[in-house]
């Protein structure tokens, strides 16, 4: 190729990475489009709100300036895909008495559906009165304004477990879920996020400290789903939970398996290389290539990379960074 045709060559790739990152980064996020009105009132959050309680310290997104066009081109389809959000329905279709020593309370069966198309992932979790009481009160203390006019079932002295009055609080916890999921502030709060996979977790996190890999795996790769579809605007949120899934496979003979959840976990954090998940989760990815016969020299310089680049500190392996999470 001549030097004239080598020129023009360039000239276009530049041109298309240029297009590429223009198109992205400034065609605004359809979210909030044709999202369902509530039924009641309520202030909108001012206009320059505080960073959510969901976002990393260290997860606004930047592409880096070492990333090749084809990483590029990567990064910014990623990112608008997070753009888009995932519309969730709430159900409550049934409910059990549980009585428990001296205790006697309500368990509501809560199913969360992707809408728009069939949802073969959905999310099913169980929650009972003082949970969904919690959640209001804590809801309260951060967004007053927006709960001003949210009303909650209020308990009753007698009668709490007659069909009439569970049948009722079915239906008005199903309106509350979907009238907080509706309001963009709220929807993304971690008071929010934790109500609809906490205690999950936490089962998960114990099972996977008690060496119960079998169980840990099993409730977290349910929760996993749900996890991403209610932090769709921040992808690093999930890189602990894929993490865990990476230990229990790795844990449970199944490197391959760990390979794949490890490679997701990875891809978030590629323009977060200071995230305290980056080096570990490295490390066992390099393990595991090496093991399984795949490229872990890339791996390796991406390691050696970032200890040119960061003083020397204690990093801990994933596994004690997984078990650490949770923990009460």
């Amino acid at each position: 190729m001549d030097q004239d045709s080598h020129c023009t060559a360039e000239r276009e790739l530049l041109e298309a990475v240029s297009r590429i990152t223009t198109s992205s980064t400034t065609s605004p996020c359809d979210e909030e489009e044709n999202q369902p009105k509530a039924e009641i009132s309520y202030q909108v959050r001012k206009e320059y709100p505080e960073k959510d309680d969901t976002q990393d310290s260290s997860s606004a997104p930047s592409p880096n300036s070492s990333m090749t066009t084809k990483e590029l081109q990567e990064y910014w389809r990623n990112e608008k895909r997070q753009c888009k959000q995932v519309k969730l329905l709430f159900e409550i279709p049934s409910t059990r008495i549980v009585e428990h020593h001296l205790s006697k309370y309500v368990m509501y069966k809560i199913i969360i559906l992707q809408t728009g198309s069939f949802d073969s992932n959905k999310s099913v979790i169980e929650r009972r009165y003082s949970d969904f009481e919690k959640l209001h009160r804590n809801l309260l203390e951060e967004f007053s304004e927006e709960m001003e006019d949210v009303t909650f079932p209020k308990k009753t002295l007698t009668g709490n477990f007659t069909e009439e009055i569970i049948n009722e609080r079915k239906l008005a916890f199903k309106d509350y879920l979907r009238l907080l999921y509706s309001m963009k502030y709220i929807r993304r709060s971690k008071k929010f996020i934790d109500f609809l996979t906490r205690p999950e977790l936490q089962e998960a996190y114990g099972c996977l400290r008690g060496g119960q890999y079998t169980k840990a795996l099993e409730i977290l790769l349910e929760v996993i789903g749900l996890q991403e579809r209610l932090t769709r605007g921040n992808p690093v949120a999930i890189v602990p939970t894929l993490c865990a899934i990476v230990v229990c496979h790795r844990d449970l003979d199944s490197p391959t398996s760990a390979f794949e959840y490890g490679e997701k976990a990875l891809s978030r954090l590629h323009v977060h290389t200071s995230h305290r998940y980056y080096i570990p989760l490295l490390e066992t990815m390099i393990t595991l290539a090496y093991e399984l016969g795949k490229d872990f020299l890339s791996l390796q310089e991406k390691l050696e990379e970032w200890k040119t680049k960061k003083d020397p500190i204690r990093v801990f392996t994933l596994k004690e960074l997984a078990v650490r999470e949770y923990v009460r």
